[in-house]
């Protein structure tokens, strides 16, 4: 068996996510691959390429969060919410940094629920792997992740309301390039301030209601300035969202990176998740001839900026692609039987 999940970069839309707003990621063509057999144990067994450690999970662990290594939490959580039949026993590797926001945690869960025979649909799938982390990590993540890499679509960027929890493509343009570069400073959500962030949105809602339907009319209503400004953001990127899928159907590459900038801008003031070396680099990014905008991606706290660019306009980076989203990848051995059969 073997199964590929990708990771994913989000072009904008972040923090939006566990209020039912809006995100606007692509799966791109760095991902992490588990392969194996199903063992005739009680026991899941994984060893990581990247990682050092080697998870040994019984199916019928106890909490998820107390498994060494770090890395084998995120296997014990996929165990707990998917509830495998039979053992696996098998190896992880992946193309994809670990902790620099390209969502590795989410690839590697999805990749897992695969290989051990997770048959739903690419939300269902999504949605597992979601409580997985949850219970994983201790971190309260919305479901951008998850859903970004199991419904990826080739060549195409995915507006998802969160909330409704629908996923439509959005064709990226030829002559866009989409580069990400690492700022070099690790990310760790579990070691973050994301879930204080999550509380002041929660309370923001609790004075306003829905942060996903609100307006910045309503947002001058709020009484505590930190809470104000946390929903501030949330509605003001919900806003942007809109407005860069639009601007990407148009084809205006200048409008979506003028949107990327005031996305950077609003995590570092109004939702304070940026950091001196993020916006130093989305400031140079941004400044160099052929880059439309760019921004930090993902949760902040550390990790990578994403630059949407004209083609070959940055040299430092990775140049990623949209693909489709995780999947079984056919077992070469019963390919090789099938093709002696038909011989």
């Amino acid at each position: 068996m073997e199964a590929f999940a990708p990771g994913r970069v989000n072009l904008i839309g972040d923090h939006t996510d566990y209020t039912g707003g809006l995100v606007m990621p692509m799966a791109i063509n760095m991902g992490t691959t588990v392969v194996g057999t199903r063992a005739d144990n009680s026991e899941v067994r994984l060893r990581s390429a990247e990682s050092e450690g080697e998870a040994v999970v019984p199916l019928n662990a106890g909490d998820p969060n107390a498994v060494e290594p770090p890395w084998a939490r995120y296997v014990a959580g996929v165990v707990a919410v998917v509830n495998p039949a039979h053992g696996f026993s098998g190896r992880v590797s992946t193309t994809l940094p670990i902790g620099a926001g390209l969502s590795s945690s989410a690839a590697l869960e999805l990749a897992v629920a695969l290989a051990l025979g997770f048959a739903g649909s690419p939300l269902e799938l999504a949605q597992a792997c979601q409580r997985a982390e949850q219970v994983a990590g201790g971190v309260p993540c919305g479901i951008m992740d998850q859903l970004a890499s199991a419904a990826g679509v080739e060549d195409h960027a995915l507006l998802i309301d969160c909330g409704a929890l629908t996923v439509t493509p959005v064709r990226m343009p030829d002559e866009a390039e989409v580069v990400v570069v690492n700022s070099g400073e690790a990310r760790r959500l579990v070691d973050s301030a994301y879930a204080e962030r999550r509380r002041s949105c929660e309370a923001a809602q609790a004075e306003i209601g829905p942060l996903a339907r609100a307006d910045t009319s309503a947002v001058g209503r709020i009484t505590d300035p930190v809470v104000r400004a946390r929903a501030r953001h949330v509605v003001t990127e919900n806003e942007r969202v809109r407005a860069f899928a639009a601007a990407l159907r148009a084809r205006d590459l200048a409008e979506c990176g003028a949107l990327m900038a005031a996305s950077h801008e609003s995590l570092r003031t109004d939702f304070e998740v940026s950091t001196p070396r993020l916006d130093q680099l989305a400031a140079e990014l941004n400044a160099t001839a052929g880059v439309f905008g760019a921004r930090l991606t993902g949760a902040g706290f550390g990790g990578c900026i994403v630059a949407l660019t004209q083609p070959e306009a940055l040299q430092v980076g990775w140049r990623v692609r949209a693909v489709s989203g995780a999947r079984v990848v056919e077992n070469t051995e019963s390919h090789r039987r099938r093709g002696k059969r038909s011989a």
